[in-house]
């Protein structure tokens, strides 16, 4: 196994920068460097030199010994003064060690799950924490971080092994008379797993757009003020905005974090007939967009009038409110009459929607709850014929828990690594 190294920290001047090593040289490779012995676990202030004892820093070295680390490895970290210099001195005074060579993207964080120290659930977990930009997508990485839906797996497992086990008892002994009917209890683990993983999956949706983003589409006729509405919400001049119909063409995306929630607000092109070829490949866009969102804000006095159906939580505004003699029911992105109301509704929204989420936050969660949830079902109706199909439900049950073992990455998820792994950092 080689022993690997990286920046841990982010790149450029700091206080301070991180130097992480893992592997069977992580600790003969620091105390090189501090050119003195390090405990197998704790830490030190040292000075830092290079081969030929020029100084090179001074830092703390922190040392931990294998299992209990990162990794599961041996891993020495150097905390050393941020600057550039001082940085790329370390590196490659490390670089020039034998036997060590620079981490691929995410190759600590591999190792780990190689070792145990994770499952791939905590992986996915820890890539969401380091993307997380609002308090919603922080709580719900953190969540999947601890292993939640690892340690729910891992009960739906056992249950599901009894239940294998029970029916399998019962087939080794066929030619002998079984006291006990075990189809109740099987039945029993069986229904309870199939419960919870239909509320699971069920909550993907959700909690994948906690994940990723809820999108809210701003619709309405040409000149209604809807890239005026988006620049005043973003705060910037996102979008072009004139007295001309038909100036926005695109969908103009701008992310934001409303009550802790990542939101995407999309400014479309004004929904109306025309001849312009290209305004019309806009005006299909925006239709399409606005059908997807999460939620849609109408500004115009008649819904019906924009081709785009009105759904539930969806939100009507008059436009141009400062334009009207009566502004009730309106809004306004030059005065901002209506925004704070906009603001709450769209919050409120899709604060209700998120309670409804579960732990698993992805698309390949999903699936893999499903597949069980089928396996289970086919069990539960051979089931119903009696003892003499028991090994066809007992291998419909396996299926299921192969199922659950390529949620938590046990087997079948080779190819998905490397592009998991693809998106952390040297470091991570």
């Amino acid at each position: 196994m080689d022993t690997i190294f990286a920046l841990a920290s982010a790149q450029g001047k700091a206080g301070v920068a991180v130097i992480r090593l893992s592997g069977p040289l992580a600790h003969t490779a620091a105390a090189g460097l501090t050119s003195s012995p390090l405990p197998p676990r704790g830490m030190r202030v040292r000075s830092l030199h290079a081969a030929d004892g020029s100084r090179l820093d001074d830092g703390l070295v922190l040392t931990f010994q294998a299992p209990a680390s990162f990794t599961g490895e041996d891993v020495a970290e150097l905390q050393i003064h941020g600057s550039t210099a001082s940085v790329n001195a370390v590196m490659r005074c490390l670089s020039d060690t034998d036997g060590l060579r620079l981490a691929e993207p995410g190759e600590f964080t591999r190792r780990a799950l190689e070792n145990g120290k994770m499952d791939l659930t905590q992986v996915e977990g820890l890539a969401d924490l380091i993307d997380a930009e609002t308090e919603a997508q922080r709580k719900q990485a953190q969540t999947i971080l601890a292993g939640e839906l690892g340690g729910l797996a891992e009960r739906w497992r056992r249950d599901l092994i009894r239940a294998a086990s029970l029916l399998e008892a019962v087939i080794d002994f066929a030619d002998e008379e079984v006291p006990t009917d075990v189809t109740p209890e099987v039945q029993t683990l069986v229904t309870g797993v199939m419960q919870d993983l239909q509320r699971e999956a069920e909550g993907v949706k959700i909690a994948e757009r906690i994940r990723t983003g809820f999108e809210v589409a701003i619709v309405g006729l040409p000149n209604a003020g809807k890239s005026t509405l988006l620049n005043t919400l973003a705060g910037r001049e996102a979008a072009i905005t004139s007295e001309y119909a038909g100036t926005t063409r695109d969908v103009i995306e701008v992310r934001m974090d409303l009550a802790g929630l990542p939101v995407t607000l999309l400014d479309t092109a004004g929904l109306r007939d025309t001849e312009d070829h290209v305004e019309n490949l806009g005006i299909e866009l925006a239709r399409k967009r606005a059908d997807a969102a999460d939620l849609r804000v109408f500004l115009t006095e008649d819904p019906t009038e924009l081709g785009v159906q009105m759904m539930d939580g969806d939100i009507q505004m008059l436009p141009k409110s400062d334009l009207r003699e009566d502004g009730n029911g309106g809004i306004s992105g030059k005065t901002g009459q209506g925004i704070d109301q906009l603001i709450s509704h769209i919050s409120c929204v899709l604060g209700e929607r998120s309670t409804s989420h579960g732990i698993a936050t992805r698309e390949r969660h999903r699936v893999a709850l499903n597949d069980a949830r089928t396996a289970l079902g086919a069990a539960m109706t051979v089931l119903e014929s009696g003892p003499d199909l028991y090994d066809i439900a007992a291998e419909e049950l396996r299926t299921a828990i192969r199922a659950l073992e390529t949620l938590v990455g046990r087997i079948g998820v080779e190819d998905l690594l490397d592009e998991i792994f693809s998106s952390f950092c040297l470091g991570k």
